[in-house]
């Protein structure tokens, strides 16, 4: 069968850099499914991005679909033919249906009952009668975060499209979006480049590329990365290669050229974290430093087109980076003209959530929080101190004028005015901390009193949204609470602390805010949503989902302890004794069901010597170590659990022998349903 290379190409209006990426991909995958929904093998898809165009190519495409040959199974033989044997309504119809006469009919069994059946052959159809229907069932179907109609159009996409290109070998296929029809003509750079004709899938890239277009968007980051680093070397610069910023700058140009601009070294004087803010979110410019760290009055910047004329495009970048200096040094000064107290009151009227409270209200539960949890943590009394006052204070930079302006800097400016004003290193440091972690694999909280701080405030979000309410479902999660859940169980991980559900539930007896507003929730509702997290942090770690089943199954409900319950069976699920001792484990639990509830163990009603073996072993063992040291200790019983079952009945008639032996398995199997239910184990 012949292959061919394919070509599709939209040709779009700018698009936002933040949708360039995912659109690409999305394309691909769509069009990944098509082929193999309409039986076109091929070799292999790429995927092309810039701000006006999303291309796929595929490589070594199968010219026609393959031919399939099935079996269509239709009605009973006893309703297909009538008491003479002849064809019913229903079997002439089901032929009819699938193209076929009676004749073509044959009988076979099918759960025991004869069914008639039909076989029939599809020829596959050639690539170009078929590739037209990407448009109904890719193109149009493609969804984005915004869309927009124009003109008098239905179709919503993400921007208009204004060219089509799509390329079988040298061949156009004839297809059609928007009365827009489909050619070999693509467009070259907007202010560079002509309209350019592309004679093969394969000159794809080169094509434009001599129109100052670069397709390959990992191409083009790596030569943006390149021009930055031979300024660097030749300047013994670092550079801050951000790569959310590296992303987005990427998906702005179609030929990159990095150029260098400087400011004032006035401006130095306000926090560097200040001015890489103004120049990133603003300016979408790239910081330098000196080999220590150090700012300095210099940043790199890409413009979308060629070097000409390029010094009057770094005056102007310039000139507008000196506009947003001139406003944070501003904010700055001006920031430092007021008290910690002053913008305290401030915040004082600053609503939280208006089913919920105001922000001062907020503050007080989560100080509430941190001293029920550096109680439970054992806080020495000054880091408590510190973790009381960082509490007081720690959202007063939300009300100054510099977060009002870059938002990206809160907590981080808390912690320069924080300093400013003399408060402790700890204090300031818990300030910018109890924002962390920001994204799922983000920085921790390093000091004891901003994780403390961090999973407080972080647990007074959870319980207040969740008392009125407003509880994620499906992918809405407006207020960020599983992000700040799973932030929660990383810290708790990192600082080895326990959180029992127990706790939680003293909070919504002991915590309440000045306004009367009290946590009012299912405890069940947050041990599942906890779960949910724990499930994604541990997949993360290729944690088996069974193996998560039994740990959350576990008796002991502390979040801490269930995920290092569920590693300690994962590092151990290979060991050669896992799968008879996870089997042993299973059939104590099931039997342990059936014993009293008073758990009474009497010696003397021992019968046989494997009983008194298997209880003075049990005895014997100490259960207070870590939860591996637990299970590898529970794990030593194997031998004595075999002998005791070889040599014992349970269910025996005699009333108080059996109580008793099901007491015993109650006491063993209390001790391992405090790690993990191993019933909930898959051991092969």
């Amino acid at each position: 069968m012949m292959k061919e290379d394919f070509l599709l190409e939209l040709g779009l209006e700018e698009m936002p850099a933040h949708v360039v990426t995912p659109s690409m991909e999305q394309l691909k995958e769509r069009m990944t499914k098509f082929l193999e929904e309409h039986r076109f093998s091929f070799d292999s898809i790429e995927a092309f991005s810039t701000p006006r165009r999303l291309a796929v190519r595929v490589n070594g495409m199968e010219t026609k679909q393959q031919d399939i040959e099935e079996e269509a199974k239709g009605p009973a033989l006893r309703i297909a033919k009538d008491e003479n044997g002849e064809w019913t309504k229903a079997a002439q119809g089901f032929a009819r249906g699938q193209g076929m006469t009676t004749e073509d009919l044959y009988t076979k069994e099918f759960n025991g009952e004869e069914y008639v059946f039909v076989r029939k052959f599809i020829a596959g159809k050639s690539a170009v009668e078929v590739l037209p229907n990407l448009v109904s069932e890719v193109i149009e179907k493609m969804t984005f975060p915004t869309m927009m109609r124009w003109g008098n159009e239905t179709l919503k996409f993400i921007r208009p499209i204004h060219w089509l290109v799509a390329l079988l070998g040298e061949m156009i296929v004839p297809m059609e979006i928007l009365s827009i029809g489909s050619g070999n003509i693509s467009r070259g750079h907007r202010f560079l480049g002509q309209n350019v004709m592309i004679q093969h899938p394969k000159q794809y890239e080169k094509a434009l590329m001599s129109q100052y277009v670069l397709v390959n968007s990992d191409y083009r980051k790596t030569m943006i990365m390149e021009q930055m680093v031979e300024f660097a070397t030749k300047n013994q610069w670092k550079i801050d290669f951000d790569e959310s910023l590296l992303e987005e700058v990427n998906n702005l140009v179609e030929w990159p050229t990095a150029f260098i601009g400087t400011f004032d070294e006035k401006y130095l004087e306000v926090p560097s974290e200040v001015l890489i803010t103004s120049m990133k979110e603003h300016q979408r410019y790239f910081a330098v430093m000196d080999y220590d760290g150090k700012l300095l009055p210099y940043f790199i910047a890409v413009r979308n087109g060629n070097a000409e004329k390029i010094e009057q495009v770094i005056l102007g970048n310039e000139k507008v980076l000196t506009a947003r200096l001139e406003d944070a040094a501003f904010f700055y000064e001006e920031d430092q003209k007021h008290t910690i107290e002053d913008y305290m009151a401030k915040i004082a009227k600053v609503t939280f959530h208006e089913k919920i409270g105001t922000m001062t209200n907020k503050m007080g539960r989560t100080k509430a929080i941190v001293q029920i949890l550096a109680a439970k943590w054992n806080f020495t009394a000054e880091e408590l101190e510190a973790a009381l006052r960082a509490s007081d204070i720690y959202k007063f930079d939300l009300v100054t004028g510099m977060v009002g302006e870059f938002s990206e800097l809160q907590g981080i400016m808390g912690e320069k005015y924080a300093l400013l004003q003399g408060e402790s290193e700890w204090v300031a440091a818990a300030i910018r901390e109890h924002y962390l972690p920001t994204t799922a694999e983000g920085s921790l909280p390093v000091t004891k009193v901003g994780a403390l701080l961090a999973v407080a405030d972080k647990l007074d979000s959870i319980l207040s949204f969740f008392t009125v309410g407003l509880i994620p479902t499906g992918s809405n999660d407006p207020y960020a609470l599983r992000r700040q859940t799973y932030g929660i169980i990383r810290i708790l991980q990192d600082q080895k602390w326990n959180l029992p559900l127990e706790w939680l539930e003293e909070m919504t007896r002991q915590v309440e805010s000045a306004d009367g507003f009290h946590y009012d929730v299912a405890m069940e509702k947050i041990r599942e949503f906890f779960a949910g997290r724990m499930s994604q942090y541990l997949s993360l770690q290729g944690v088996r989902s069974d193996i998560m089943d039994a740990a959350f199954a576990s008796t002991t409900l502390d979040f801490y302890y269930q995920i290092q319950a569920a590693e300690v069976l994962e590092n151990h699920r290979q060991d050669a004794d896992m799968k008879v001792a996870t089997e042993s484990f299973t059939r104590i639990a099931n039997l342990a069901q059936k014993a009293e509830k008073e758990v009474v163990v009497d010696a003397k009603l021992f019968t046989d010597a494997s009983e008194n073996e298997l209880y003075e072993a049990y005895q014997a063992l100490s259960l207070e170590g870590t939860i591996e040291e637990n299970y590898l200790a529970l794990k030593s019983l194997q031998p004595a659990i075999a002998n005791y079952f070889e040599n014992n009945m349970i269910m025996v008639e005699d009333e108080a022998v059996r109580n008793n032996r099901l007491s015993l398995l109650k006491q063993i199997n209390q001790s391992v349903q405090k790690i993990a239910d191993m019933s909930k184990l898959v051991i092969k």
